[in-house]
């Protein structure tokens, strides 16, 4: 079975309204439609551009206004899946749950039903600035397409989390992320690297680029999408399908065929999933699934 998925690097800049980013969202959607995907993936903190609007008074948003735009976010993007039959990943949007704060993936299906994966591990950034808690537990979705799992930024860099969701049967990693600086972006992009090795799954990851300068913390990013896959003779060598240019304004899109994971898991050069040594650490699925 082959998947092709897109991939957005979001350009962040100022907007007056909820339309001009529903314009800015449409066309990007649009796009992935025209190359005929089937999964979209945006990146995280995206809906931050919302807070450049500022108040009816003109004074500056934060966030804890962010929650406010979540039923309009919503309508949004279910029904760009409704009209376009893709699966589309919305990226992040902070929501507020009893009081706190949640850095909240959303999976929008194409007949309408909406999904949601909260960030596991939380940034010192995001705790003492934006004071977010953390998502209690680990979902993996089920699409026509296979089954997938979405794990926020900081989360791929646990390689603990990832091992559960290759155990619970994700072929497909979905990486939305936001970085400001050269550091972070590499943290997260080799990590990636990893856990596609690691686990013998593919990783899409994207981030955030541009600048929102009216917003704290969203004033400066640094990003690029990419399609990572096992380092394997099936796939590119250096493990990258497709990346983007760092920093444009753009999407990328490739097709992942999920046979040649299977593949390469039973008689590949290296067989990583397979040879784990659980003799010397434990294993997730045995202990959580099998037992």
């Amino acid at each position: 079975m082959k998947i092709r998925v897109s991939a957005v690097q979001y350009h962040l800049h100022t907007i007056r309204s909820f339309e001009e980013f529903a314009k800015q969202c449409e066309h990007y959607v649009k796009t992935a439609q025209e190359f005929g995907s089937e999964f979209v993936l945006f990146p995280e903190f995206f809906t931050t551009q919302l807070l450049s609007i500022g108040s009816e008074q003109g004074t500056s948003l934060t966030i804890n206004e962010l929650p406010g735009f979540t039923d309009q976010y919503k309508m949004l993007f279910s029904n760009f899946a409704k009209d376009t039959k893709m699966h589309i990943i919305g990226g992040t949007h902070v929501i507020n749950r009893d009081g706190r704060l949640y850095n909240v993936a959303h999976l929008f299906y194409p007949d309408g039903r909406i999904e949601e994966q909260a960030k596991l591990h939380i940034t010192p950034t995001e705790v003492h600035e934006w004071n977010m808690s953390p998502g209690e537990g680990l979902r993996v979705f089920d699409t026509d397409k296979g089954r997938i799992a979405i794990l926020t930024c900081y989360d791929i860099e646990f390689p603990e989390i990832v091992r559960m969701a290759k155990a619970k049967g994700a072929d497909v990693i979905f990486c939305p992320s936001c970085t400001d600086d050269r550091h972070g972006f590499h943290r997260v992009r080799y990590t990636s690297h990893a856990r596609a090795i690691e686990n013998q799954v593919y990783v899409v990851v994207t981030g955030t680029i541009g600048s929102l300068p009216t917003v704290d913390f969203m004033r400066a990013n640094f990003g690029q999408a990419a399609v990572i896959t096992p380092n394997d003779i099936p796939f590119p060598p250096k493990g990258i399908m497709v990346e983007g240019e760092l920093n444009d304004d753009m999407i990328v899109t490739a097709d992942l065929d999920l046979s040649l994971l299977y593949e390469v898991r039973e008689r590949g050069s290296v067989t990583t999933w397979r040879d784990r040594r659980t003799d010397l650490y434990g294993d997730w699925e045995k202990e959580n699934i099998e037992g």
